[in-house]
Order: C-alpha cells, then sequence, then structure tokens
C-alpha cells in the first residue's frame, strides 16, 4: 500500500486540509475512500478519532494524541521516498547561494561551469555579499562565510584558512622607506577594509607573542578587491586577504611586508541549515565546495 494512501496517512491529510473533500484531492482519490480509511482506523484502534459534523470536523482527544505522532511518522517517509528516488535522479532545482563577494569573484564563480556541466539540471542564484552576517536560510541554501559563527543550529564545514598579509606596491616601495617593524607602519598611509572590525587595528604574531598596531590612512573601502586596486597603483599600503593578494606578490605587483610575523586568520565555512534530510542538489554543491577549497592550506596560498 501507498504511503500516502495508509489509513494514518489519510488521517494526517484530512486534517491538514481541514475536509474530507479537501484530502481526497489531495491524495487522488474519492471523497469515499477517505471516510472509508478513516472508518478502518477507528474500527481498528478502537477510538473515535474525528469528531464530525455538516459544517465542522474536529479532531477528538485521542485524535490529537494520534495525529501529533502521524504527522512525524508521515513526514519521516515522505524524507525516506525522497531520498530513495533521488539516487535515481539528476540533482535538479534552484540552488540559492550566498557568499563573500570578492572571494567569489576570483575563486568560486571561475569554477562554476565545472559544476555547471556536472550538474546542469541545478540553477544557482548566486548573491555576493560581504556586510550580511546573519544567514536567513528562508532565502538561501547554502552561505561562505568567514569566521565564528554565531548561530549553533546551523551545521558549518570547515574549508580553508583565511590568511592575510600586509602589502605595498613596489612604486610605493621606491618612495617610502619599506616598514622593518610594525612600529614602523605608523608613519605611512595605511588603508582599511570598512567592514572588518580590525580596519584601524593590525595584530601581528611572532615567536608566540603579539603585538597590536593602531594604523591611520586617508582612505576605507568597503571592497577587497578595490583596496588592493589601490595598492596596486602605489597609494599606500593595506592589509590585504591572500586570496586577493598572493597571486600578485607571486608576480611581483605586490610586495608582502614584515615577513617575519603572521596575522591572525579566519576559517572560511560553508553553511547550510540543520535539516533531516538535505536535498542533492545542496549535498553535490557541498561536495563540489570542499573539494575546491577545503585544506589545512588554501589553494591560493599554495599556489602563491
Amino acid at each position: 500500500m501507498s504511503m500516502s494512501l495508509d489509513p494514518g496517512a489519510v488521517l494526517v491529510a484530512v486534517v491538514e486540509a481541514g475536509s474530507f473533500s479537501g484530502a481526497a484531492q489531495r491524495l487522488g482519490i474519492t471523497k469515499s475512500a477517505v471516510s472509508k480509511r478513516i472508518a478502518l482506523l477507528e474500527a481498528t484502534l478502537g477510538v473515535r478519532l474525528l469528531q464530525r459534523t455538516t459544517r465542522s470536523l474536529s479532531l477528538t482527544e485521542a485524535g490529537e494524541r494520534f495525529y501529533a505522532h502521524a504527522s512525524v511518522a508521515v513526514e519521516a517517509m515522505d524524507q525516506a521516498e525522497r531520498a530513495a528516488t533521488e539516487l535515481q535522479e539528476q540533482p535538479r532545482g534552484r540552488l540559492r547561494v550566498v557568499a563573500l563577494m570578492a572571494f567569489a569573484r576570483l575563486h568560486l564563480v571561475p569554477r562554476l561551469p565545472q559544476f555547471a556541466a556536472r550538474y546542469p539540471e541545478i540553477r544557482i542564484d548566486l548573491v555576493l555579499d560581504d556586510h550580511a552576517t546573519r544567514i536567513a536560510f528562508n532565502e538561501y541554501d547554502v552561505a561562505l562565510r568567514a569566521g565564528v559563527l554565531q548561530d549553533s543550529t546551523f551545521i558549518a564545514r570547515k574549508l580553508a584558512p583565511l590568511r592575510s598579509v600586509v602589502c605595498a606596491s613596489p612604486g610605493y616601495l621606491e618612495r617610502h622607506a619599506s616598514p622593518q617593524r610594525p612600529q614602523d607602519l605608523l608613519a605611512h598611509d595605511c588603508f582599511g577594509y570598512s567592514y572588518s572590525t580590525e580596519a584601524t587595528t593590525w595584530t601581528f604574531r611572532r615567536n608566540g607573542r603579539s603585538q597590536s598596531v593602531d594604523v591611520t590612512g586617508s582612505l576605507q573601502i568597503n571592497n577587497s578587491e578595490a583596496l588592493c586596486e589601490v595598492v596596486l597603483r602605489g597609494m599606500g599600503i593595506a592589509r590585504l586577504p591572500t586570496f586577493i593578494a598572493a597571486s600578485h606578490v607571486a608576480a611581483g605587483r605586490l610586495v608582502a611586508l614584515l615577513p617575519q610575523y603572521t596575522m591572525p586568520s579566519k576559517d572560511l565555512h560553508i553553511v547550510f541549515a540543520e535539516r533531516t534530510y538535505l536535498p542533492q542538489k545542496i549535498r553535490v554543491f557541498i561536495d563540489f565546495v570542499v573539494d575546491a577549497f577545503g585544506g589545512e592550506v588554501a589553494p591560493w596560498d599554495l599556489e602563491g
């Protein structure tokens, strides 16, 4: 017997539809078939589950108890059926993704053609947003986020660490002395990333000790790529994520300053809502991202 025609499932449909006729339409059977299955269920249990009048339909106390458990069982069976049948199907549907702007443009977007070729039935709706700190999973299926996650109801898979480095252009260093110690930055025009909680306080570590410097500068920008651009043009010094700076440092367009020091890093996570059944379109995207960006060392740091 199909789960949808099981008498318990029929009762759940009646309660959710609010009527026998509504349940019949939802289940694709006749109203009399719905009535017969409810009568069979009540006879089997030996209790009345529904109070029926010409104008209203309500659950008895026994019916309320039965429905509370039966609705969970019906949902679990529906999820089990979807999980099993998806194995026979190509992942499909709309996948809503929100990601860090510069990271997505430089590293995720170039890999999307590969994902699209592998899963042509998935339609990606990608939103680039650096400022959103809370993730609304009624709006998105998956998020790529950095740092500590506040909401424990989400599931977060750690990807690569996001490192930062202080950079200047060779042209800037021809005009200004290269800093040898963190405090030397006080004599330089240091640009900040507006959305960072440490836009003007840069922390350095060496030999297990930390040192913070309150830098000043003539410019703050809320986009990391734009921040990199002004540094490339020799305007000043900035702390940049290595997923942006590494290729420029490797090509000689930027110089990584204070190489004997490290800066605090944040972990990149792929985040999704906790749920009993995870749609296949989300699972395959998570696997794809983990394969591309997972590891103790980020791929751009290896390349750089």
